[in-house]
């Protein structure tokens, strides 16, 4: 029996289960899930990975179209897109003739996390049927050419690094770690336009128009230059080693090679093992002795953020660092956790530039701390891990499945109805 509130008037977990579902099958356009309506009407690339966890969790089938339709818009030298412009809509901008990649289905022009292989290899976990086994084998070349990509287009440094070319890349779109970078962006150029996320959303909840300002001019750069990504990527006005992509990158790449071991794709497996060498050697370029973490650093200044965010932990889930510097990121965990209400905030309530309810400059958000809590599990966090789950279901249950939650009320925080959101659910938080 699922009543929709158990005895001490919290919601059940049966009627969480379900709402969760009907969110994701509301947001299904036939083959790939908007993650939500109003403000993101299209396919975007990191959040139709982990919402195909969620879809494995009741349809499995369904759960590898999401990827495979991604992946149908992959590029021909490897790239996959940050969004898939399937359908017309003109509910977002910047839409397809802002970006003018000249695709067919049209996409934006930059990339986004890595974390598909992750996810598909998870999914291959849940079910080792023969029908999944050909799934793999039609996703595993398609992954390892846009692995391929980062390692070609965005590795300069030869460290096995992810340098991004927009903060849209990175996922976390106004962090304060691209304040000082994009600070320098030129933005004189810049005619006038119209925001579509604040039409939906409190403007207290996005980012300011000055960051829109340059993550415009950033767009108008790229499109200036045909989106030829060797040259925004060594030339651009924006060029960060992003601790967060370069340690999903790390991860990815452990995942593929589990799966390059298990199909027997040998050759893969030797360059797979390459990349993650390199990257394990060169993750101490982003330590930072000061702060005793990992952080992203600009390319043009050679200066370190020197903020720990929520994708600083990320190097737990990537399984990087020396015993020492595992010791001082799990320090700095353990004090976040004394001092705030919800794990994990996106940026230390201590910055100065804390916000608790604007976008990635302090809310919760519930696909990092699933990866988070994923990687204190496995290197022996244990208890943090467990903290950083109920946390995220106290959430989920306090305020619905909203796309981030504020750290110290619990309120939620951007669009409502949140495929990614109610996939963590299904698959982590509701267990």
């Amino acid at each position: 029996m699922n009543e929709s509130v158990v005895g001490n008037g919290e919601v059940s977990t049966g009627h969480m289960n379900q709402r969760a579902r009907d969110i994701l099958m509301s947001n299904d356009l036939g083959g790939y899930t908007v993650p939500n309506k109003n403000v993101y009407p299209f396919q975007w690339n990191w959040d139709s990975a982990f919402v195909a966890l969620g879809f494995a969790e009741f349809d499995i089938d369904r759960a590898w179209k999401e990827i495979e339709t991604l992946f149908d818009a992959q590029w021909q030298d490897g790239f996959v897109p940050q969004i898939v412009f399937w359908q017309e809509n003109d509910g977002y901008f910047p839409g397809a003739s802002v970006w003018q990649t000249g695709k067919t289905p049209a996409t934006s022009g930059i990339t986004q996390p890595p974390v598909a292989a992750s996810m598909v290899r998870q999914i291959w976990e849940m079910d080792k049927s023969d029908k999944n086994r050909a799934h793999i084998e039609h996703l595993f070349p398609k992954i390892m050419a846009w692995h391929r990509w980062f390692d070609k287009y965005r590795d300069p440094l030869n460290k096995g690094l992810v340098v991004a070319t927009h903060p849209w890349e990175t996922g976390r779109d106004n962090a304060p770690e691209w304040d000082e970078p994009a600070a320098a962006v030129d933005i004189s150029a810049i005619g006038p336009y119209e925001r579509r996320d604040t039409l939906h959303l409190d403007k207290k909840m996005r980012p300011h128009k000055e960051d829109y300002d340059r993550f415009v001019a950033m767009v108008e750069y790229g499109r200036a230059q045909n989106w030829d990504h060797k040259t925004i990527a060594t030339e651009g006005p924006f060029r960060v080693v992003d601790v967060g992509m370069t340690m999903m990158l790390i991860r990815a790449n452990k995942d593929m090679l589990a799966l390059a071991n298990e199909f027997d794709f040998e050759k893969d497996a030797v360059e797979i093992g390459n990349w993650i060498h390199r990257a394990q050697k060169g993750v101490d370029f982003l330590w930072n002795d000061k702060i005793g973490a990992f952080c992203s650093k600009d390319l043009i200044s050679g200066r370190s953020s020197g903020i720990i965010s929520s994708a600083t932990f990320l190097c737990f889930y990537a399984g990087v660092g020396s015993d020492m510097q595992r010791a001082s990121v799990s320090r700095n965990l353990e004090k976040i956790a004394t001092t705030t209400r919800f794990l994990m905030p996106s940026l230390l309530p201590d910055n100065p530039r804390f916000d608790a309810m604007r976008y990635w400059r302090g809310p919760v958000w519930a696909v990092v701390n699933y990866m988070i809590s994923k990687g204190c599990r496995e290197v022996g966090l244990v208890d943090l891990s467990e903290r950083i789950k109920l946390d995220t279901a106290a959430l989920m249950k306090q305020s619905g499945f909203y796309e981030a939650f504020n750290p110290e009320t619990g309120e939620g925080t951007g669009g409502e109805d949140f495929s990614w959101t109610a996939a963590m659910w299904l698959h982590w938080a509701g267990k």
